[in-house]
């Protein structure tokens, strides 16, 4: 039993994050990095002429406040009790897994088309993607969202349990501090070109193990879920590098080919058109249903990588108890 303990935190994690999903009405850790990212942004902008050197500093001290609290608050924990410890780092994996939110917030977008009422199916899919919805019709926004859950399988759930694996819940914290600051700076317009260079930069360096594991996960899967996993190969091996970010496209292309679906294309962001590639092949429209079948592909792909990473850290670290 005691080589299980440290796979506990990430089990039970997982567990707590398929039951609850985001706990709204508590304070939450990634919502804590968040705030500290738009109050460094603004002392850095005032304090710093050299903003890409001020992106340095902003992203040294998130990683330093996230990790290390994270390891001084478990540290303290485990020394008073071996029980407290589990269940706090339980808790911490647990806020670092976004698999129920991912479904819940895409799945809104599929009740709104179930009941015919558009408007609310593009007010559901603005706040789960950065580009701009107004002008999508009923197939971009469905192809939005399938994207933003394939992308999100591996951002919001396998690459957390990849560093989890490594380091516990402070290797999970380390690489959500690092990717929520790609996510509010890492954009490649005028404000935030250089702000947001060296975060955007050291997320796509951290995703790059993560993604093109979950892509190959995401590919052995499918015929558990009746996809076909030879297009899903064969889509991944031909458009996973066809986007600006080296790891982006890796899960959306397994699952564009995995559903037999177009995916990407040109998309305006605050206005201005991105002129981008698409990914997959046009075999048949994007249809409601496509999110329900990507949500499965997300948890069965995710579930495989729990597996994988309970294996390691019983092997690796439940040897040293």
């Amino acid at each position: 039993m005691k080589y299980l303990i440290p796979a506990l935190p990430l089990i039970i994690g997982f567990i707590l994050d398929a039951i609850f999903g985001d706990p709204y009405s508590m304070p939450h850790p990634i919502r804590l990095i968040g705030n500290l990212i738009a109050f460094l942004e603004k002392q850095i902008r005032k304090r710093f002429q050299n903003l890409r050197f001020g992106g340095v500093v902003l992203a040294m001290i998130v990683i330093l406040c996230s990790a290390g609290i994270s390891a001084i608050l478990l540290m303290i924990c485990y020394h008073i009790n071996l029980i407290l410890g589990v269940l706090v780092e339980s808790i911490l994996c647990y806020y670092m897994l976004a698999a129920r939110c991912l479904r819940d917030e895409s799945m809104k977008v599929y009740r709104a088309f179930q009941n015919h009422d558009t408007e609310s199916a593009r007010k559901a899919v603005s706040m789960i993607v950065g580009r701009d919805t107004d002008i999508l019709d009923d197939a971009g926004i469905i192809r939005a969202t399938v994207e933003t859950i394939a992308e999100n399988t591996s951002d919001g759930v396998t690459a957390p349990l990849f560093y989890m694996t490594l380091g516990g819940a402070v290797g999970g914290c380390f690489y959500k501090a690092v990717n929520t600051m790609d996510s509010m700076l890492g954009y490649r317009n005028e404000k935030y070109i250089n702000i947001g260079r060296f975060p955007a930069k050291f997320d796509d360096v951290l995703n790059l193990i993560p993604s093109r594991f979950t892509a190959l996960l995401m590919i052995l899967v499918c015929p558990v879920l009746k996809l076909d996993i030879k297009n899903a190969y064969r889509i991944w091996k031909r458009d996973r590098r066809k986007h600006a970010s080296p790891n982006s496209a890796q899960t959306e292309s397994a699952c564009a080919g995995a559903l037999h679906v177009r995916l990407a294309g040109d998309a305006y962001y605050f206005g201005e058109l991105h002129k981008k590639d698409y990914i997959g092949d046009d075999d048949r429209p994007v249809e409601n249903e496509d999110i329900r079948r990507t949500n499965r592909l997300m948890y069965l792909t995710s579930i495989l990588m729990l597996l994988i990473a309970v294996i390691v850290r019983i092997l690796i670290f439940g040897r040293l108890l």
